[in-house]
Protein backbone atom coordinates (compact mmCIF):
# COMPACT_ATOMS: atom_id res chain seq x y z
CA UNK A 1 0.00 0.00 0.00
CA UNK A 2 2.90 2.61 1.06
CA UNK A 3 4.96 1.70 -1.95
CA UNK A 4 1.65 1.97 -4.37
CA UNK A 5 1.41 5.77 -3.02
CA UNK A 6 4.51 6.55 -3.26
CA UNK A 7 3.95 5.45 -6.89
CA UNK A 8 0.90 7.33 -7.02
CA UNK A 9 2.82 10.31 -5.69
CA UNK A 10 5.53 10.22 -8.09
CA UNK A 11 3.43 9.63 -10.80
CA UNK A 12 1.61 12.91 -9.87
CA UNK A 13 4.92 15.20 -9.61
CA UNK A 14 6.22 13.94 -13.11
CA UNK A 15 2.35 14.65 -14.57
CA UNK A 16 2.50 18.38 -12.93
CA UNK A 17 6.14 18.63 -14.61
CA UNK A 18 5.39 17.70 -18.05
CA UNK A 19 2.44 19.41 -18.08
CA UNK A 20 2.82 22.63 -16.64
CA UNK A 21 3.00 25.93 -18.59
CA UNK A 22 2.17 23.31 -21.55
CA UNK A 23 5.09 20.99 -21.22
CA UNK A 24 9.19 20.85 -21.06
CA UNK A 25 10.51 21.30 -25.01
CA UNK A 26 13.54 22.51 -27.11
CA UNK A 27 11.55 25.13 -28.84
CA UNK A 28 11.93 28.36 -28.30
CA UNK A 29 8.65 30.64 -27.09
CA UNK A 30 7.42 33.49 -29.36
CA UNK A 31 4.52 35.27 -29.99
CA UNK A 32 2.38 34.03 -33.37
CA UNK A 33 3.67 35.34 -36.81
CA UNK A 34 0.14 36.97 -37.55
CA UNK A 35 -0.83 39.08 -34.51
CA UNK A 36 -4.13 39.05 -34.02
CA UNK A 37 -6.43 42.01 -32.37
CA UNK A 38 -6.75 41.44 -28.61
CA UNK A 39 -8.86 44.86 -27.74
CA UNK A 40 -11.67 42.43 -28.34
CA UNK A 41 -10.80 39.57 -26.19
CA UNK A 42 -12.99 39.87 -23.08
CA UNK A 43 -11.17 39.44 -20.09
CA UNK A 44 -11.92 36.08 -18.07
CA UNK A 45 -15.28 35.92 -16.05
CA UNK A 46 -15.15 35.02 -12.83
CA UNK A 47 -17.04 31.70 -11.74
CA UNK A 48 -18.25 28.85 -9.27
CA UNK A 49 -15.77 25.76 -10.62
CA UNK A 50 -15.02 22.52 -8.88
CA UNK A 51 -10.74 22.25 -8.54
CA UNK A 52 -9.15 20.39 -10.58
CA UNK A 53 -8.45 16.68 -9.97
CA UNK A 54 -4.77 16.61 -10.71
CA UNK A 55 -3.38 20.13 -10.76
CA UNK A 56 -4.15 20.54 -6.86
CA UNK A 57 -1.61 18.27 -4.90
CA UNK A 58 -0.54 19.40 -1.20
CA UNK A 59 2.65 19.63 -3.17
CA UNK A 60 5.12 18.86 -6.09
CA UNK A 61 8.34 19.28 -7.24
CA UNK A 62 9.72 20.67 -10.55
CA UNK A 63 13.15 21.18 -11.01
CA UNK A 64 14.41 20.21 -7.78
CA UNK A 65 12.31 23.04 -5.80
CA UNK A 66 9.35 21.82 -3.90
CA UNK A 67 6.38 23.83 -3.93
CA UNK A 68 3.09 23.80 -1.77
CA UNK A 69 -0.35 24.62 -3.31
CA UNK A 70 -2.37 27.16 -1.14
CA UNK A 71 -5.34 25.45 0.19
CA UNK A 72 -7.49 28.58 -0.27
CA UNK A 73 -6.94 31.40 -2.68
CA UNK A 74 -8.92 33.63 0.18
CA UNK A 75 -7.30 37.05 0.56
CA UNK A 76 -4.25 36.89 -1.39
CA UNK A 77 -2.32 39.58 -2.99
CA UNK A 78 1.30 40.15 -3.78
CA UNK A 79 3.20 42.10 -6.72
CA UNK A 80 5.64 40.54 -8.11
CA UNK A 81 7.01 40.06 -12.13
CA UNK A 82 4.78 38.71 -14.01
CA UNK A 83 6.14 36.79 -17.64
CA UNK A 84 4.37 35.85 -20.48
CA UNK A 85 4.34 32.06 -23.09
CA UNK A 86 2.88 31.89 -26.26
CA UNK A 87 3.10 29.15 -29.28
CA UNK A 88 5.66 26.71 -27.61
CA UNK A 89 2.97 25.47 -25.49
CA UNK A 90 -0.56 26.82 -27.48
CA UNK A 91 -2.47 23.65 -27.45
CA UNK A 92 -0.38 21.87 -24.71
CA UNK A 93 -2.14 20.47 -21.90
CA UNK A 94 -1.69 22.80 -18.68
CA UNK A 95 -2.02 21.42 -15.38
CA UNK A 96 -5.20 21.66 -14.66
CA UNK A 97 -5.95 19.83 -17.90
CA UNK A 98 -7.34 22.31 -19.97
CA UNK A 99 -5.54 23.15 -23.19
CA UNK A 100 -3.39 26.38 -23.24
CA UNK A 101 -4.76 28.70 -25.55
CA UNK A 102 -2.25 31.80 -25.83
CA UNK A 103 -5.47 33.73 -27.06
CA UNK A 104 -7.58 33.06 -23.86
CA UNK A 105 -7.56 34.98 -20.93
CA UNK A 106 -4.89 32.93 -18.79
CA UNK A 107 -2.66 32.46 -16.52
CA UNK A 108 0.19 30.08 -14.88
CA UNK A 109 1.06 30.34 -10.96
CA UNK A 110 2.68 27.84 -8.45
CA UNK A 111 1.21 28.12 -5.35
CA UNK A 112 -2.83 29.18 -6.12
CA UNK A 113 -5.38 26.41 -6.36
CA UNK A 114 -6.85 25.76 -9.66
CA UNK A 115 -8.55 27.30 -11.12
CA UNK A 116 -8.60 30.84 -9.15
CA UNK A 117 -9.62 34.35 -10.80
CA UNK A 118 -7.11 36.93 -10.83
CA UNK A 119 -6.55 40.92 -11.60
CA UNK A 120 -3.48 41.51 -12.42
CA UNK A 121 -2.61 45.27 -13.05
CA UNK A 122 0.52 46.56 -14.78
CA UNK A 123 2.06 48.87 -11.67
CA UNK A 124 4.21 51.10 -14.99
CA UNK A 125 1.25 51.62 -16.80
CA UNK A 126 -1.81 50.99 -14.81
CA UNK A 127 -3.46 48.68 -17.04
CA UNK A 128 -5.45 45.92 -15.62
CA UNK A 129 -6.67 42.34 -17.42
CA UNK A 130 -8.73 39.42 -15.42
CA UNK A 131 -7.18 36.68 -15.95
CA UNK A 132 -8.15 32.41 -15.28
CA UNK A 133 -5.22 30.42 -13.53
CA UNK A 134 -5.45 27.25 -14.58
CA UNK A 135 -1.68 26.09 -15.20
CA UNK A 136 1.51 26.00 -12.86
CA UNK A 137 4.82 27.99 -12.85
CA UNK A 138 6.59 30.09 -14.20
CA UNK A 139 9.41 28.09 -13.01
CA UNK A 140 11.90 30.69 -13.56
CA UNK A 141 13.51 32.17 -10.28
CA UNK A 142 12.01 35.55 -9.38
CA UNK A 143 8.67 35.38 -11.30
CA UNK A 144 5.41 35.40 -9.49
CA UNK A 145 2.97 34.69 -12.49
CA UNK A 146 3.09 33.68 -16.18
CA UNK A 147 0.48 35.42 -18.44
CA UNK A 148 -0.96 34.04 -21.81
CA UNK A 149 -0.24 35.81 -24.61
CA UNK A 150 -3.10 37.76 -25.16
CA UNK A 151 -3.47 39.09 -21.27
CA UNK A 152 0.30 40.52 -21.15
CA UNK A 153 -0.16 42.07 -24.70
CA UNK A 154 -3.41 43.79 -23.14
CA UNK A 155 -0.86 44.39 -20.01
CA UNK A 156 1.52 45.68 -22.35
CA UNK A 157 4.68 43.44 -22.09
CA UNK A 158 4.74 41.40 -24.42
CA UNK A 159 7.38 43.13 -26.30
CA UNK A 160 10.09 43.61 -23.05
CA UNK A 161 9.02 40.13 -21.98
CA UNK A 162 8.61 41.39 -18.47
CA UNK A 163 6.63 43.44 -16.46
CA UNK A 164 6.15 44.36 -12.89
CA UNK A 165 2.46 43.88 -11.48
CA UNK A 166 0.09 43.42 -8.70
CA UNK A 167 -1.87 40.23 -8.43
CA UNK A 168 -5.18 40.13 -6.35
CA UNK A 169 -7.63 37.44 -6.32
CA UNK A 170 -10.98 38.15 -6.75
CA UNK A 171 -13.21 35.90 -4.67
CA UNK A 172 -16.90 35.41 -5.83
CA UNK A 173 -19.31 37.15 -3.50
CA UNK A 174 -16.41 40.13 -3.11
CA UNK A 175 -16.42 41.99 -6.43
CA UNK A 176 -19.22 41.91 -8.83
CA UNK A 177 -18.67 39.96 -12.20
CA UNK A 178 -19.50 43.19 -14.04
CA UNK A 179 -15.66 44.45 -12.91
CA UNK A 180 -14.82 41.98 -15.49
CA UNK A 181 -15.64 45.72 -18.07
CA UNK A 182 -15.31 47.71 -15.34
CA UNK A 183 -11.67 46.65 -15.17
CA UNK A 184 -10.68 47.00 -19.13
CA UNK A 185 -12.49 50.51 -19.27
CA UNK A 186 -10.39 51.57 -16.32
CA UNK A 187 -8.33 54.87 -17.04
CA UNK A 188 -4.57 54.28 -18.10
CA UNK A 189 -2.15 55.84 -15.13
CA UNK A 190 1.52 55.42 -15.03
CA UNK A 191 2.61 55.09 -11.61
CA UNK A 192 5.94 54.81 -9.53
CA UNK A 193 7.21 51.40 -8.86
CA UNK A 194 10.62 50.39 -6.89
CA UNK A 195 12.41 46.93 -7.83
CA UNK A 196 14.76 45.51 -5.18
CA UNK A 197 16.49 42.46 -4.21
CA UNK A 198 16.10 41.46 -0.65
CA UNK A 199 18.86 39.16 0.42
CA UNK A 200 17.73 39.03 3.92
CA UNK A 201 15.75 39.63 6.98
CA UNK A 202 16.30 40.15 10.83
CA UNK A 203 14.30 40.79 14.22
CA UNK A 204 17.51 43.10 15.04
CA UNK A 205 18.88 46.18 13.37
CA UNK A 206 22.38 44.93 14.18
CA UNK A 207 22.83 41.30 12.41
CA UNK A 208 20.90 43.54 9.74
CA UNK A 209 23.69 45.76 9.68
CA UNK A 210 26.10 42.78 9.61
CA UNK A 211 25.19 41.74 6.46
CA UNK A 212 24.46 44.75 4.74
CA UNK A 213 28.66 45.32 5.48
CA UNK A 214 29.30 42.25 4.15
CA UNK A 215 27.22 42.39 0.66
CA UNK A 216 28.56 45.82 0.28
CA UNK A 217 32.52 44.33 -0.12
CA UNK A 218 31.38 41.94 -3.26
CA UNK A 219 28.96 44.54 -5.00
CA UNK A 220 28.98 48.10 -6.10
CA UNK A 221 25.15 48.69 -6.18
CA UNK A 222 23.53 50.66 -3.03
CA UNK A 223 22.55 48.48 -0.24
CA UNK A 224 19.98 49.18 2.46
CA UNK A 225 18.63 48.23 5.61
CA UNK A 226 14.72 48.95 5.61
CA UNK A 227 12.79 48.14 8.68
CA UNK A 228 9.11 47.26 8.99
CA UNK A 229 7.08 48.02 12.15
CA UNK A 230 4.87 45.39 13.32
CA UNK A 231 3.37 45.62 16.64
CA UNK A 232 4.51 42.05 17.46
CA UNK A 233 8.49 42.84 16.50
CA UNK A 234 9.97 44.92 14.02
CA UNK A 235 11.65 43.18 10.94
CA UNK A 236 14.76 44.85 9.68
CA UNK A 237 15.09 44.04 5.66
CA UNK A 238 18.33 44.03 3.87
CA UNK A 239 18.07 45.36 0.03
CA UNK A 240 20.07 45.96 -2.87
CA UNK A 241 18.33 48.44 -5.08
CA UNK A 242 16.71 49.89 -6.56
CA UNK A 243 17.04 47.69 -9.58
CA UNK A 244 17.24 49.38 -12.93
CA UNK A 245 15.85 46.26 -15.20
CA UNK A 246 14.30 42.95 -14.85
CA UNK A 247 17.35 41.41 -16.39
CA UNK A 248 20.18 42.91 -14.34
CA UNK A 249 18.07 41.71 -10.98
CA UNK A 250 18.43 38.33 -12.62
CA UNK A 251 21.86 38.81 -12.70
CA UNK A 252 22.28 40.10 -9.87
CA UNK A 253 20.35 37.22 -7.87
CA UNK A 254 22.85 34.63 -9.69
CA UNK A 255 25.85 36.69 -8.54
CA UNK A 256 24.73 36.42 -5.03
CA UNK A 257 23.62 33.32 -5.00
CA UNK A 258 27.24 32.29 -6.16
CA UNK A 259 28.75 34.03 -3.31
CA UNK A 260 26.48 32.59 -0.91
CA UNK A 261 23.28 34.65 -0.08
CA UNK A 262 20.78 31.71 -1.14
CA UNK A 263 18.13 33.63 -0.12
CA UNK A 264 18.29 36.76 -2.56
CA UNK A 265 15.12 37.02 -4.50
CA UNK A 266 13.31 40.20 -5.96
CA UNK A 267 10.63 42.00 -4.63
CA UNK A 268 8.40 45.11 -5.66
CA UNK A 269 7.39 48.05 -3.66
Amino acid sequence: MFISKLKQLGSLSLFLFLTACGGITDRQDSAPSEVPDVANIPNAVPRDEPRSKYGNPAHYNVFGKRYYTLTSSRGYHEKGIASWYGTKFHGKRTSSGEPYDMYAMTAAHKTLPLPTYVEVTNLNNGRKVIVKVNDRGPFHDNRLIDLSYSAATKLGIVAKGTGLVDVRVITLGEAPVSIAAEVEQAPVTRGSVGMYLQVGAFSTENRAEQLKSKIQQEIGDAVLVVPFLKPDGNVYRVRVGPLASVEYGDSLASRLLDLGFTDAHIVIE
